[in-house]
């Protein structure tokens, strides 16, 4: 089989050290051999030896090289990537992507394209990295009716909040995003990751291969970790709790959970233990209950394993008879509708900045009551200028309550700035 590799940055350099250095191993699996008919790049990347590489600059050259039988995406972004991947499709070649975007915008119009030329179109490795996530799914778990999936599914957003949940570090945000930006974690625009968006593409394909819905990216409520500080990761510890960015999605009767934010979990919880760039996804099914998979989430070398496990199941079926893309024949999608946020129910951490004075909790109680707030746990503590932090867990409450109890706190003359906000995580 002819690979042609479109794109070879980071990913795409791996990709192509792991068909030269692993090559004979796949061959034993598969019968055949894995050769690279041609490469398109902007540049030659130092870390490849394309002295016998038929390389062009024009990625538009490896999709119409009849010679070329899988396709590899690997250039990132939306707008070149649909065009390329189409026009691969057109040409009757399959495509193997890392481009999580890509699919989660724009993959029913790919499968669709895809279906009709009879070709496969694989994106494992768009989602966690090196966890074989959606063959666990789509393949491993297809006797199941899955009812849930939760995640860790950014390592750049991981690495932070564990740098800043360190011990008696008290780390600033910004200065742990610097540091990560520094290391190779971060980008100079680190938008993508840490306002929760790479997160929400992720997750909007793993509902959608997860319970056979259509792709709904933009119903996917975000929000990212710019807002948590060190005072909510001091907080959390005391309460029990660490701090992590989550992608939640469930499968209700008549509608999908969406849904990509911080969360506190439990400190028992083995999400609580997923530490630095690494990533965890837990599924929970009728059949086979909570399952885990742990692994990194980016990089080269876990990246391009989970690219050439796709082109390795290609071959494998002579690109015949495979998989439906999402799991799911594609007439038997069920477009349920995405859940409003304000529709959620569950706990909640909230930390208000208040003037210690006589009567203040008994006026914030008394707000909660008028809404059916109840404490579950309570920390106060006097700050400096004559202020304190009232830190409340809640009880499971209507997010729309909440929002209108916080409104009413936030209007109280001894509340000063804003109130935070975490969702407390239910694995139940």
């Amino acid at each position: 089989m002819q690979i042609g590799i479109c794109g070879l940055g980071t990913v795409g350099s791996g990709a192509f050290n792991l068909i030269s250095g692993n090559g004979q191993e796949m061959k034993r699996r598969i019968g055949r051999e894995l050769t690279i008919a041609q490469v398109g790049c902007r540049r030659d990347h130092p870390d490849c030896d394309l002295s016998s590489t038929n390389v062009t600059r024009d990625i538009f050259d490896v999709v119409k090289n009849p010679e070329v039988d899988i396709v590899l995406e690997l250039i990132g972004g939306t707008d070149d990537a649909l065009k390329l991947v189409m026009e691969a499709i057109s040409n009757k070649k399959h495509v193997v992507t890392a481009n999580k975007a890509l699919i989660a915008e724009h993959g029913d119009e790919i499968f669709g394209a895809a279906s009709k030329r009879g070709v496969q179109v694989r994106f494992e490795a768009a989602i966690a990295g090196g966890i074989p996530i959606v063959k666990a799914i789509r393949e491993g778990l297809a006797a199941n009716r899955v009812e849930w999936v939760a995640g860790i599914i950014n390592g750049t957003s991981n690495y932070i909040l564990t740098e800043m949940s360190e011990p008696g570090r008290n780390l600033a945000f910004a200065d742990v995003l610097k540091d990560a930006q520094d290391l190779g974690y971060a980008e100079a625009d680190p938008t993508f990751d840490v306002e929760g968006i790479d997160a929400a593409h992720k997750l909007t394909i793993l509902s959608s291969i997860a319970f056979g819905v259509p792709l709904r990216f933009d119903a996917i409520y975000t929000e990212g970790i710019s807002g948590i500080t060190s005072e909510d990761i001091g907080y959390a510890r005391e309460l029990g709790y660490t701090i992590r960015h989550l992608g939640v999605t469930r499968n209700l009767e008549d509608s999908v959970e969406l849904r990509v934010h911080p969360c506190l979990v439990a400190n028992s919880h083995m999400l609580a233990q997923v530490n630095g760039v690494m990533n965890a996804v837990m599924v929970g099914s009728d059949a086979a209950g909570a399952t885990m998979y742990y692994g990194a989430g980016a990089g080269s070398g876990p990246t391009a394993s989970a690219v050439l496990g796709d082109v390795i199941d290609i071959v494998r079926t002579d690109g015949v008879h495979s998989v439906a893309n999402l799991g799911f024949m594609p007439e038997t999608l069920e477009p349920k509708r995405v859940m409003e946020i304000q529709e959620f129910e569950g706990s909640a951490y909230l930390r208000l900045v208040v003037s210690d004075e006589p009567g203040v909790m008994a006026r914030i109680s008394t707000i909660l009551g008028q809404y059916k707030i109840s404490i579950e746990a309570l920390i106060q503590k006097d700050a400096r200028g004559g202020d304190a932090h009232v830190v409340i867990i809640t009880n499971s409450v209507l997010e729309k309550s909440l929002n209108d109890a916080m409104q009413e706190l936030a209007g109280l003359d001894e509340t000063k700035g804003d109130i935070a906000r975490i969702r407390v995580a239910d694995f139940s």
